[in-house]
């Protein structure tokens, strides 16, 4: 299937060829653009409880400036590993490092069109688990990673894994979705292995044996996370599911939502809730400026879910549920990151994008794997000078919530800051 109202908005390559770095930077990187909501990413009524639905949104250059790689052997940007198109302020994995202080840069205005130094590090494994099947998962990855400097993957530390043993079905929302996952995941912990575990379908009950299967492979590598950027509107049975999201040595990671209010599984006191940021850049020049709370980020108090240890006497949780998100990391599609999907480049933001990010660098920061979420989160509500605290924007119903000093119901702690305290 084809991403609902959005091919039409889609040029060749050739249109951002006809323009040097520095007008695209003058001309077009401010004239802003629009989000577009693929299909997967809408919820209708009869699928609460039962099916989930992504959390991404991709971003549209205004004057039809998208991006698109229309040939597999189109040549990437010439020069030193960067965007594959000059004079755009979306972010690389390089630029992502910058704003996150994750490696040393003398880049201080972090701009995606400089900054060359990516993430390290990363052991053991990240399962990311999506719905049905991505046909070009392996070679979407392999020029992603060759575009901006990656290690290269192999079949060594990259693996698809259909989860009841049959190849599912092809869905193009959901192939965008799992090359997000994957190649996120890998720009954050490239020496981790990543398993794209395929279910079935979007159902709930598929998903859940997807992770199940993740469970399985990511113990037997020693440990290390699975990343769900999925979900739905919380229902009455959800707290019954809980229990897929314990396996020993594993740290569960969920996407708190793309519009206001909570959703499930990232309600579940067993999984890493990951909210949304917005990075802040000067129009002009790209220089980074600040994080603030990403408007349509989901977060708020569960309907089902009780106060979980980890939050007990934390400061702005109400003492009644399971408060969400726990950390955030940026989600606006405005200010997205490039994925490379059905060789096509994507401008893509939400929720899907912060909690692979989190996932990889969890992975990549941490000395030794948590034994449980619960022990993750344990870690992270006590070592608050880990995260940039984000105290100015605004989110949740009739944007009634703000963020603030501590934890807030937009950022949860903040975004990751450095490579300890995780």
């Amino acid at each position: 299937m084809t991403p609902r109202g959005l091919l039409k908005f889609i040029v060749p390559l050739a249109a951002f060829g006809t323009l040097a770095a520095g007008e695209a930077s003058g001309e077009w990187a401010s004239r802003g653009g629009h989000a577009v909501l693929p299909e997967s990413s809408i919820e209708l009524p009869e699928h609460v409880g039962l099916r989930a639905h992504t959390n991404f949104k991709m971003f549209v250059p205004n004057a039809g400036m998208a991006a698109r790689q229309t040939s597999p052997e189109a040549a990437p940007q010439a020069g030193p590993p960067g965007p594959p198109f000059a004079g755009y302020f979306y972010e690389t994995p390089a630029s992502l490092a910058c704003v996150y202080k994750l490696v040393p840069s003398a880049d201080a205005v972090c701009d995606p069109n400089s900054a060359s130094t990516n993430p390290s590090g990363g052991s053991h494994a990240i399962a990311i688990v999506d719905a049905y099947h991505y046909p070009t998962a392996m070679s979407d990855l392999q020029r992603f990673s060759a575009q901006f400097g990656l290690p290269a993957p192999s079949s060594a530390n990259f693996k698809v894994v259909y989860a009841n043993g049959r190849q599912p079905p092809v869905n193009a929302d959901w192939n965008i979705e799992a090359a997000l996952d994957i190649q996120w995941a890998h720009a954050m912990a490239p020496a981790a292995k990543i398993y794209l575990v395929e279910a079935a379908s979007n159902s709930f009950a598929d998903l859940l044996y997807a992770v199940s299967v993740a469970n399985r492979l990511v113990y037997s590598a020693g440990g290390g996370e699975v990343s769900m950027s999925w979900g739905g509107s919380e229902f009455g049975a959800e707290t019954y599911y809980d229990g897929y999201f314990t396996q020993s040595n594993v740290v569960y990671f969920a996407s708190s939502g793309d519009s206001p209010g909570v959703i499930w599984p990232s309600a579940s006191r067993n999984v890493v809730s990951v909210g949304g940021t917005s990075l802040s850049r000067d129009p002009m020049t790209g220089a980074f400026k600040g994080e603030l709370a990403w408007q349509s980020g989901g977060g708020g108090p569960s309907i089902y879910e009780p106060l979980p240890s980890f939050q007990i006497g934390v400061p702005g949780i109400p003492q009644t549920r399971r408060a969400t998100p726990d950390v955030a990391a940026v989600a606006d599609p405005s200010t997205g990151v490039w994925v490379l999907a059905n060789n096509q480049w994507y401008i893509v933001g939400g929720t899907s994008v912060s909690a692979p990010v989190w996932a990889g660098i969890v992975n990549s920061t941490t000395s030794s794997f948590a034994a449980s979420s619960q022990s993750e989160l344990t870690t992270l509500y006590r070592n608050t000078s880990a995260f940039t605290d984000i105290k100015k924007g605004s989110c949740g119903p009739q944007q009634g919530y703000w963020a603030a000093e501590g934890w807030d119901f937009c950022t949860g702690l903040g975004s990751p800051v450095g490579n300890s305290g995780r």
